[in-house]
């Protein structure tokens, strides 16, 4: 079974690219779960007769959203946080918005397990959205996980805007408590793993070096292969043993993040 997750960066943008269709009849994911759609449901036209669309768009139009295309019919399907979790982080928004009406988190259940996809929000150039991204989003993320786990393990993937360790990315010196690499981001990404969620990639390739999923358009970035693996995979520890591999996959183009993937 191959479970894929793509941050595209606007799916229509892709569509027309031919990007999209290009990586659907190379890889054939069973699963596929995307972040930044930046489009509503019907929006974004592509002949999938094989896969069930399920979209969890931003009010906001052209922005954010995520989306789960799949060939296994779920047993259920969650837009965002419990309203409680939400309640109880405060996550009612800042200036740049609301971040639970932004369509950033989709969760969805299979028999075996939970697939959770996330479009985490960025912390900003200036870090003006760093507070709400560590005191509130990162912790509300993880109890959702943790909820979602008492009924069956979950797998949980997507853009967390976070490298999480020096290994994930080109020049950690130069970019040391810049959004992105920040002690407060990479602290929210080790409680994850605290709680018991496993970076796959990592757990498979620790020391594989010039792993990256995202690069900046700036200074041909991407030929140049000056990146940061900031898309991941992650599992419940009871799932690690169905984990076959993990990948990342630079050759598909069409956005500045490549699609990454584990195998079960």
């Amino acid at each position: 079974m191959k479970l894929y997750s793509w941050n595209v960066n606007g799916i229509r943008a892709v569509i027309n690219k031919g990007a999209f269709q290009k990586f659907m009849a190379d890889h054939q994911p069973d699963i596929l779960c995307l972040q930044e759609t930046k489009a509503k449901e019907g929006q974004a036209v592509v002949d999938l007769p094989d896969y069930i669309e399920y979209w969890n768009s931003a009010d906001k139009a052209g922005y954010s959203g995520t989306a789960i295309f799949t060939k296994i019919k779920p047993l259920s399907v969650i837009n965002g946080f419990a309203d409680d979790i939400a309640k109880k982080y405060g996550l009612a928004g800042d200036s740049y918005g609301d971040p639970t009406k932004e369509g950033r988190v989709l969760s969805v259940e299979f028999d075996n397990f939970w697939v959770v996809t996330v479009y985490t929000p960025n912390s900003k150039g200036d870090l003006s959205r760093l507070e709400l991204r560590h005191k509130q989003w990162d912790p509300a993320f993880l109890e959702h996980l943790k909820q979602l786990e008492k009924s069956k393990p979950v797998l949980v993937c997507g853009d967390f805007n976070v490298a999480h360790n020096e290994i994930d990315l080109a020049n950690p010196q130069a970019n040391v408590g810049k959004h992105g690499f920040t002690n407060e981001e990479r602290e929210g990404f080790d409680q994850f793993e605290a709680a018991g969620f496993v970076d796959t990639f990592r757990s498979i390739y620790p020391n594989k070096t010039e792993a990256y999923s995202w690069w900046t358009h700036w200074a041909n970035a991407r030929a140049r292969n000056i990146g940061w693996r900031i898309d991941y995979w992650l599992a419940s520890q009871s799932l690690m043993n169905k984990i076959t591999d993990a990948k990342i996959h630079p050759d598909v183009v069409g956005s500045d993040h490549c699609p990454v993937s584990i195998e079960l």
